[in-house]
């Protein structure tokens, strides 16, 4: 029986009451909030198991508001359904930049919403394999997963949750070739719905905060993405 505190977060009453409903027919615990301001303090204060955040907000939009939450150490860890009000591609790549954990576009079905977010919830509460922490050295790139840290040379390198990620995968397997899809499952675990689009994204921002070491990170065309070989051939 379901039990999980769900934080509702939108603005237009109609849809929250609707999903309310819907959750609340399952079994959750629907707490709501019709402002980003108002979701993040009581994220803080009260952390709910998922927060269902709508794109479009009055003030701090979703986006903002994801970001936020995914920056703070006390609530990085809650996942969050990001809908959309259009499902404009754009939306879906902004979102999954900042961190959310999936995305619902509008309209959307009751046994759809609630079949997504079991998933995300599924997937937040599956233990997660313990990580390597020892460095990996290549190409001037060090990459350390303990520390979440990645420097080039001497100059260390601010990059995002998702941006790390996609380093450390294409990293630990040097002419390794992987698909989009291989580095979303490496990244967020499998069957996690995304656009080629997204990874396209990460890759460019990958690159560029590179800068000339982004260089041996190479497009295959029509398959995906490899970091160079040790011995930098083709």
């Amino acid at each position: 029986m379901a039990r999980e505190k769900i934080l509702v977060v939108e603005d237009d009453e109609d849809i929250m009451e609707l999903i309310a409903y819907n959750l609340e027919k399952e079994r959750y615990a629907v707490l709501k909030c019709d402002t980003g301001e108002k979701a993040l303090a009581r994220a803080i204060r009260n952390p709910p198991d998922l927060i269902l955040l709508d794109l479009m907000l009055p003030g701090m939009d979703g986006i903002e508001v994801c970001k936020r939450l995914k920056g703070d150490p006390k609530t990085r860890a809650i996942p969050v359904l990001m809908v959309t009000a259009k499902g404009e591609e754009s939306d879906v790549v902004a979102g999954l930049e900042v961190g959310a954990d999936d995305y619902l576009p509008k309209p959307f079905r009751p046994r759809e919403l609630v079949a997504r977010l079991r998933a995300v919830l599924r997937r937040a509460a599956a233990p997660v394999a313990p990580e390597s922490s020892d460095e990996i050295s290549i190409h001037g790139i060090v990459i350390h997963p303990g520390r979440r840290e990645t420097r080039v040379g001497k100059r260390v390198v601010d990059l995002t949750y998702t941006e790390f990620q996609v380093l450390y995968a294409l990293a630990q397997r040097p002419g390794w070739v992987f698909s989009r899809y291989q580095i979303v499952d490496a990244v967020r675990g499998e069957n996690y719905p995304v656009t080629d689009r997204s990874v396209d994204v990460q890759i460019v921002g990958l690159r560029k905060k590179l800068g000339k070491a982004g260089a041996v990170i190479e497009t295959v065309r029509g398959i995906g993405y490899r970091m160079k070989d040790r011995s930098g051939a083709e």
